[in-house]
């Protein structure tokens, strides 16, 4: 769990810079583009960014901004598959992961999906570009952090409750396995006691036979009549 979240935390890292030269994004795929002559549709998915990059990309700054972005859905697709490994998962992480890797999907339609508040990468859009260009391809890595983040928040706190819960009810059983039963004790109690009591007397009698006075003899009176 601890590598999932340092490589989840260095992605997150890495989105930031990339959040911060959006404006570098937006202008590389206008570019790339129009050199496709290819104006008219949405950027929709994550192959169409890999195909603009590969076969309309002339410029080595735009490049650069293209494959941070395939390079930062590359880093998250590994560790949706890391995540399946790690945890067993129920319903909720699974649906988590499940969502992610859809939207992480090459050829997944990005199309209608907007990232919220407080992310407020669309906000920096003009209008047309929010609503019919590039509104859902900025949108995608906010939207699939935020899942993933949510599937660690709630694997760490299942798994202190599985562990915390599993303690105390070991240490209830080892507790209740050291009490020895009432009768039992009880019983073992009185059989000690009858036998400290036997001994205490036996004991007792060898000492008064080992420390009894000796009877006196009376003195010797010559046969006859005595007035006592």
């Amino acid at each position: 769990m601890n590598e999932v979240v340092q490589t989840l935390t260095r992605i997150e890292q890495n989105y930031q810079l990339f959040r911060q030269q959006q404006f570098s994004f937006i202008r590389a795929l206008d570019r790339t583009r129009e050199e496709a002559h290819d104006t008219m549709r949405p950027v929709s998915s994550i192959i169409q960014v890999q195909c603009y990059k590969d076969h309309h990309c002339y410029n080595a700054t735009d490049r650069r901004i293209l494959n941070m972005f395939l390079s930062i859905c590359k880093d998250l697709r590994n560790l949706c598959h890391k995540m399946e490994t790690v945890h067993p998962g129920d319903s909720v992480t699974n649906g988590l992961l499940e969502k992610c890797k859809v939207l992480l999907n090459d050829s997944n339609d990005l199309t209608a999906i907007r990232a919220t508040y407080p992310h407020a990468v669309v906000n920096y859009l003009s209008l047309e570009e929010a609503r019919h260009r590039y509104g859902g391809v900025v949108s995608l890595l906010p939207i699939v952090l935020d899942n993933l983040w949510e599937w660690v928040t709630y694997s760490k706190r299942h798994t202190l409750y599985v562990v915390s819960h599993g303690h105390a009810t070991s240490k209830k059983e080892t507790l209740t396995s050291q009490k020895p039963p009432v009768r039992h004790f009880a019983a073992q109690t009185s059989i000690s006691n009858n036998k400290n009591v036997q001994l205490q007397e036996k004991d007792f009698k060898k000492f008064l036979a080992a420390n009894q006075r000796p009877k006196q003899k009376a003195p010797w009176k010559p046969p006859g009549k005595h007035p006592y």
